[in-house]
């Protein structure tokens, strides 16, 4: 994070804030709650399907009739491991749910089963990469526990609403330790998480939905003191809004720091109309929830085999496909990561690759496809462009029977019309010309034409350029460059 001081002074670190009395350090926490990637909820059958009619998935668990007891979803238990071992982090082998108590509406058993003292998943890491560096982020712990509902407030102007949709779908809470220093951090951490659970399955990841949210916890020091107050900023549903929410309330603790005031520990919204975060409660204790076992629900156990089994079939990784990616394709750490920050795009990449120039196909696909998807508003998943078609038109620049240019000339083709690249290339002429006497036609015809440039170019090598662009304008782009350059070379005498 950077910012500049009221004085006009700047920082000296990219994770330092200046401010009126010294640079200050801003000390980040994270608590993303991600929805569990299963049918049914994490103690009873209901479904999970998004945008139902309100109240339609709703079990009597779920709604906390009288006598209803939870039974645990065995396969919220799996994707969970699943998690922790994506997260390099300790599974423990005894779990308890427990009682978090509090009233709201939209909870209708007046208690959230979740995990408190002995959670499923304990320590672990991250690493995320800021501006080509690498950090570790720790992983406190990964607990299970059931979402609420959700109250509605805007269909009525006399009365509030509640969905109880939503009431018991599992949750992930993945705690992370105070690791993080600047908004760019935080941002880089929740898109390599969100990247880490789509990848596992075991989260779609989808923040519109709510199906994943962060919780942000932010203090501000002066670097090497003690930590100081923190504040959480509850809810934070997109990448964007997370690293402005940061920026905003750094800055905001910051100024009543060096007012004179003190911070108060509290629970805030950030409110991105406004830029602004706003206070929503005091921030409360685990006593305030009076936390204890659910007595409905025994110990969760079960076997390291049972892990290791969950081990052995997990998909690779995003760092360990992006290593994978460098070794083999001969590709830069940073085109490697483009293409590993969704598991579609690196399936469609290697796809494109096999059995090909790895550097030629990151370049189409990077550059290319990514580009014209990302201005049409399109994943790969609604690509026009099949990674089959697109591999053979790199097997076509390859074999020099196109050039660059019309290879882009092919690619809006392939794009609009669809078809085989070989054949199109054949059945419009688009072939290269690499007849070296046709080539040298039109290189005199130009040099010809042009005598005053002809003595530029002999004082001013660079004019070669222009000779160029004119060869291969008039044959249409089809002259092979390479050719064109070297016969030019030698009729101009450079």
């Amino acid at each position: 994070m950077q910012e500049t001081a009221k004085s006009g002074g700047k920082s000296k670190s990219a994770n330092l804030i200046a401010g009126a009395t010294g640079d200050w350090e801003v000390v980040i926490g994270m608590e993303v709650h991600a929805q569990v990637a299963s049918n049914s909820k994490l103690f009873s059958g209901s479904s999970t399907a998004f945008g139902a009619e309100p109240n339609s998935h709703v079990s009597l668990v779920d709604a906390a009739m009288p006598g209803m007891l939870p039974v645990i979803n065995e396969e919220c238990i799996a994707q969970a491991v699943r998690t922790g071992l994506g997260l390099k982090a300790a599974v423990n082998l005894k779990s308890v749910f427990d009682r978090k108590n509090y009233f709201y509406p939209d909870l209708p058993q007046g208690y959230q089963i979740s995990q408190y003292k002995q959670p499923i998943i304990g320590e672990g890491e991250i690493e995320i990469d800021v501006d080509g560096e690498a950090k570790r982020v720790g992983i406190e712990r990964l607990h299970l526990e059931q979402d609420a509902g959700k109250s509605i407030h805007d269909q009525h102007p006399d009365y509030s609403f509640v969905d109880l949709n939503r009431s018991g779908v599992a949750l992930m809470e993945i705690v992370s330790k105070p690791d993080l220093r600047s908004s760019k951090e935080a941002q880089a951490y929740v898109t390599k998480l969100r990247t880490i659970l789509r990848y596992l399955g075991t989260c779609d990841g989808d923040m519109e939905k709510g199906n994943l949210r962060a919780d942000v916890n932010v203090s501000v020091r002066k670097p090497g003191d003690k930590l100081g107050t923190r504040c959480e900023i509850k809810n934070v549903n997109s990448i964007r809004f997370i690293g402005q929410a940061v920026e905003v309330e750094a800055r905001r603790q910051i100024d009543i720091i060096e007012d004179g005031g003190t911070i108060d520990q509290e629970t805030r919204l950030f409110d991105a109309a406004k830029g602004e975060t706003r206070s929503m409660r005091s921030k409360e204790e685990a006593h305030d929830y009076r936390y204890f076992p659910d007595p409905d629900l025994l110990p969760l156990e079960f076997t390291q085999a049972y892990v290791d089994d969950l081990k052995q079939h997990l998909p690779e990784l995003p760092d360990e496909k992006r290593a994978r990616f460098v070794k083999d394709y001969s590709l830069s750490a940073y085109d490697a990561t483009v293409l590993v920050a969704e598991r579609e795009n690196a399936n469609y990449f290697e796809a494109v690759a096999k059995g090909r120039d790895g550097k030629l196909a990151a370049n189409w696909v990077i550059n290319e496809l990514f580009g014209r998807l990302n201005k049409e508003g399109r994943d790969i998943e609604h690509s026009p462009l099949s990674a089959k078609q697109l591999g053979g038109l790199v097997d076509l620049i390859s074999a020099g029977t196109i050039s660059g240019k019309i290879a882009k000339d092919l690619f809006e083709i392939l794009w609009t019309e669809g078809g085989d690249p070989a054949e199109i290339v054949e059945s419009r002429g688009m072939k290269q010309v690499t007849d070296t006497g046709a080539i040298e036609k039109a290189v005199d015809e130009i040099i010809a034409a042009n005598p005053d440039k002809v003595e530029q170019a002999k004082a001013k090598p660079s004019m070669l350029g222009w000779f160029v662009g004119q060869v291969m304008k008039s044959t249409g782009g089809k002259a092979n460059p390479a050719a064109v350059n070297e016969i030019l070379k030698q009729k101009l005498g450079l």
